[in-house]
């Protein structure tokens, strides 16, 4: 079994309605030193929802940090985001530059 290091750089990934929200939570996160970098997309998402297909604009947050902080980011997505069920998933970088993950784990150091 192979041990996960605290300082492996993850990419922790949610969805809002609208660019404010998602401004907002980058810069809550941020701020409070959970992640190193926020990034922003315009998306499109198609899901059902209490039995109706849903198919709304959304923002996605791309989140860069590490894998110590995963848990403290879920808690603080969890009260900030606007969702009744916000999307909260993480996956771990397969290969990243040994430079920017140093960058990753000093910043996203709260």
């Amino acid at each position: 079994m192979s041990r996960v290091s605290p300082d492996k750089p993850i990419a922790v990934v949610t969805t809002v309605a609208s660019r404010d929200e998602a401004r907002a939570l980058a810069l809550a996160l941020v701020d409070r030193k959970l992640v190193a970098c926020a990034q922003i997309s315009a998306i499109e998402s198609i899901y059902p929802w209490k039995g109706v297909v849903q198919e709304e604009p959304e923002f996605r947050l791309l989140l860069k940090t590490t894998e110590a902080r995963y848990a403290a980011i879920e808690a603080a997505i969890r009260e900030l985001h606007p969702y009744d069920l916000p999307a909260i998933h993480a996956f771990a970088f397969e290969h990243v530059d040994q430079a920017y993950a140093a960058w990753i784990a000093e910043t996203a150091n709260g």
